[in-house]
């Protein structure tokens, strides 16, 4: 046995092999994950009452029933880790929803945001990740142009299924999450006349404008009225308003961009004795502490902003940057839900 491993106890070496074997193929968990949604196994369950055995996920989603044995691995798998719970009924196994699904099912879920963030051009260009170290930032790029020749969102001019999933994930992450604001934290908006990015139907007093990439804009659709949109370029400038609401904006971009960012929402809002300030939703890492499965994920998102040059940032890193775009260094920090926070900004 070479000198390393006869150190090691028999036992500490196979806990050692199942932990290597889950980093170098953990991905099956996402894949796994995808499947289902892409079946629609939790819908079935839902449907059935939060229970449901193997044939009953197999007849619904037209899985072919020389696969059942298949589906049945997969099924393992996603129990394993969590995404399913398993009871025996009478000698027969049936799978029942965890709170984790509830975020991928009803009116206000995440799902659209699985088969992004596993789409082939997202993965495949974490391939790269090796390469862009040893890179030179300005050779380089993000991450992503190093894989792929362009940023994702150039992509999505010349690509329109990844176009249109990308907006209907960031479409259901606002929806969601503005929704938490606004039950909790409506006190936020309260008092503007203009408001740009933000749910109109809560605050139907407020105008709002939203601005974005013409590949964006071109499937917005609304027939009330009650919201403006406008091509433009956040970097270019931003229409005159109360307070800008930048929803997981910056987290996009390194501290350079950001401070170029928020200068453009300085002009486009008044003082703050005229009540203009920016209103700022991400994630501010490193407020939750005493939870590993919060820590992991802080860690995993923001290795995954790799891919578009962003990065989930700390209180400090946020001041910094807020001080250099010429805002004032009294802020206002408001968790809504673990570290996805709400953050006020004053010019």
């Amino acid at each position: 046995m070479a000198p390393l491993l006869a150190e090691v106890s028999p036992q500490d070496l196979l806990v050692a092999l199942a932990e290597l074997h889950s980093h170098v193929i953990g991905y099956m968990k996402s894949m796994a994950l995808k499947c289902a949604v892409d079946l629609g196994i939790p819908d079935v369950v839902l449907r059935r009452g939060g229970a449901a055995t193997l044939a009953d996920i197999a007849t619904e989603t037209a899985v072919h029933p020389a696969k059942v044995v298949d589906l049945q691995r997969l099924m393992e798998l996603l129990s394993t880790t969590g995404m399913f719970t398993v009871a025996d009924t009478s000698g027969t196994v049936v799978y029942k929803l965890t709170t984790a699904w509830r975020l991928l099912l009803g009116t206000l879920n995440l799902s659209p945001m699985v088969p992004v963030l596993v789409s082939p051009p997202v993965v495949s260009s974490f391939f790269s990740m090796g390469d862009w170290l040893k890179s030179e930032p300005a050779a380089a790029g993000s991450l992503f142009e190093l894989a792929h020749g362009c940023s994702i969102f150039e992509m999505t001019k010349s690509d329109a299924t990844l176009n249109r999933m990308l907006n209907d994930c960031m479409a259901a992450d606002s929806k969601l999450f503005v929704q938490l604001i606004i039950l909790d934290k409506d006190h936020i908006f309260r008092g503007f006349s203009s408001l740009v990015d933000v749910i109109a139907s809560a605050f139907p007093r407020i105008k709002c404008t939203v601005l974005d990439l013409p590949q964006v804009i071109s499937q917005s659709v609304t027939g009330d009225g009650k919201v403006h949109f406008i091509t433009g370029d956040m970097f270019e400038s931003i229409p005159p308003a109360n307070a800008v609401f930048l929803k997981n904006v910056l987290h996009d971009w390194d501290d350079k961009d950001c401070v170029k960012i928020l200068q453009r929402c300085k002009e486009a809002i008044p003082s703050r004795n005229a009540g203009g300030k920016v209103i700022i939703m991400d994630m501010v890492i490193g407020s939750t502490t005493g939870n590993e499965k919060i820590s992991e994920m802080e860690a995993l998102r923001n290795l995954y902003m790799m891919h578009a040059s962003g990065v989930e940032r700390g209180e400090n890193e946020w001041k910094k940057i807020f001080s250099e775009a010429g805002f004032s260094n009294d802020y206002k920090i408001m968790p809504v839900m673990g570290p996805y926070s709400v953050i006020e900004i004053y010019p």
